[in-house]
């Protein structure tokens, strides 16, 4: 890993693991790739009942005795590719693949017996369906690997994080020139902030970064604020769970404290305080963000886009195991993630 200065941003080479890009083995630990196997499965077997029912009146109960047959292996197949993905993924691209459908054929093989299947399914045909099923999986993750290509997906990121910059940086801009005259000296040092944020706006964020960089972003962005709303603007930070080494996707909370202030702080003459909490619970990250509700005619579209943007990042980055959700109670506009703990290697 690439050393850096104190003060810049921290990242590693941390590629989406949720995706099956290139061919590449997907992470059979994500809960979004285990469903998708599950449903995938479940709806082959569907599609075969409703081939060999003679009648509408045979598909329900030629279902359910398929779920009893199919759901036992399955969830075996899926608790042993957990437990073998650090295997898996040191295999060479092309010999995985094999392994995974030899080892479904294997529990297939083995779960026959014990499950009763009727004589009317014999055991060639038990086991074909088996390697269908596996033919299935596989081919659907490589497509969906082609579909999310390295350049495709970090085409997207970077299309999305070009979309926070010019808000971002017209805001900042505004808030340096604001205090130019009244205190140049202030300014000055604004300026230099401004010009480490630029820095970091500038990278290739394709990569997950480290917390402590993404807070110091923050606190950077906040500083320059404050040029404009003085004792208007009060930040609650919550760090005393803080993970360490954890990594998050860049630019999560900088455009979250910049709706915080654009709809909670600056539309009221009175101070308001925006509340960031950061913890650590078992393998999660819960990050929350809330702030004031302010009756204002204000348009909340750019909350909207910038929610979505956020949302369509994670997605990216790890699947299902990271979510975003909005409360509104109380007063207070809340906006809660949570993502999986990914730390930072030494």
């Amino acid at each position: 890993m690439a050393v850096v200065s104190p003060g810049k941003t921290q990242s590693i080479s941390q590629k989406p693991k949720a995706l099956a890009i290139d061919g590449a083995l997907p992470d059979f630990r994500n809960i979004g790739v285990i469903l998708r196997v599950i449903v995938l499965v479940n709806v082959l077997a569907v599609g075969v009942v409703v081939l060999r029912s003679r009648s509408t009146d045979e598909i329900v109960p030629a279902m359910v005795a398929w779920a009893g047959w199919l759901e036992l292996p399955l969830f075996i197949t899926v608790l042993l590719l957990y437990l073998a993905q650090p295997v898996l993924q040191r295999l060479a691209p092309g010999r995985f693949w094999p392994v995974v459908g030899m080892l479904a054929v294997v529990v297939a093989l083995f779960a026959y017996p014990p499950l009763g299947v009727p004589s009317d399914v014999a055991l060639w045909r038990w086991l074909g369906w088996s390697v269908l099923a596996s033919c299935a999986v596989m081919g659907y993750f490589d497509y969906r690997g082609r579909l999310y290509s390295p350049a495709l997906t970090e085409a997207r990121l970077h299309a999305l994080t070009a979309r926070i910059r010019p808000h971002f940086l017209f805001n900042s801009l505004n808030a340096v020139l604001g205090v130019m005259r009244e205190d140049p000296r202030r300014a000055e040092r604004a300026l230099e902030e401004l010009a480490d944020m630029f820095r970091v706006l500038m990278k290739e964020h394709k990569e997950l970064v480290s917390l402590d960089s993404e807070i110091g972003l923050c606190e950077r962005y906040l500083d320059l604020e404050r040029l404009r709303l003085g004792d208007r603007l009060v930040v609650n930070w919550d760090l005393t769970c803080k993970p360490a080494q954890a990594l998050v996707p860049p630019l999560l909370l900088q455009p979250l404290l910049e709706n915080a202030v654009y709809h909670g702080i600056e539309p009221s003459l009175q101070p308001g305080d925006i509340a960031v909490r950061v913890a650590r619970r078992s393998s999660e990250v819960l990050i929350e963000v809330s702030n004031p509700m302010v009756d204002t005619p204000r348009a909340h579209k750019g909350n909207q886009i910038a929610q979505a943007n956020i949302r369509e990042r994670l997605s990216l980055f790890f699947d299902l195991e990271a979510d975003m959700r909005i409360d509104r109670s109380e007063g207070r506009y809340s906006v809660r993630i949570r993502l999986p703990y990914r730390r930072l290697k030494t």
